[in-house]
């Protein structure tokens, strides 16, 4: 689900940090704090694997920006009546949606780049058209 920078200090000056989505600055406690949430909560969504802190030189959990970003999501999902479990599953299913439709314009892009020669003559027998990506049958 969450693609974590596995040496985030690396070369990096403190303004590139505090730009890092990625980049673990907030403790377990004040993660906590900013999401409206227990620590337990946050340990929840680690035993669920949906979130992987990096630790700290002390064994310590630090969250980024983006795991507060899914942390945050999954609270709203909960406090929509849905199991922790459940939510955890929508916010995963969401990710590879959004991830799927980013590859999907990709590709669209390149296709619409390659110019007018590469798609089929009007009449040539193909009876489908494209709508928002997906292609459709015609009805004519």
């Amino acid at each position: 689900m969450q693609h974590p920078n596995t040496h985030p200090a690396d070369g990096a000056s403190a303004a590139d940090k505090l730009d890092d989505d990625t980049y673990p600055a907030y403790s377990m406690g004040r993660a906590a704090e900013i999401l409206g949430v227990t620590q337990a909560f946050l340990r929840g969504l680690d035993a669920a694997r949906l979130l992987t802190p990096q630790r700290s030189d002390g064994g310590h959990r630090r969250y980024s920006r983006y795991q507060l970003r899914i942390a945050a999501r999954v609270r709203e999902l909960v406090d929509a009546g849905n199991a922790l479990d459940a939510s955890c599953r929508i916010v995963i299913l969401e990710d590879q949606l959004a991830e799927a439709q980013r590859i999907n314009t990709g590709l669209q892009r390149e296709l619409d780049d390659r110019g007018d020669d590469s798609r089929p003559e009007q009449g040539s027998g193909s009876n489908r058209r494209k709508t928002n990506g997906y292609a459709v049958a015609g009805h004519g």
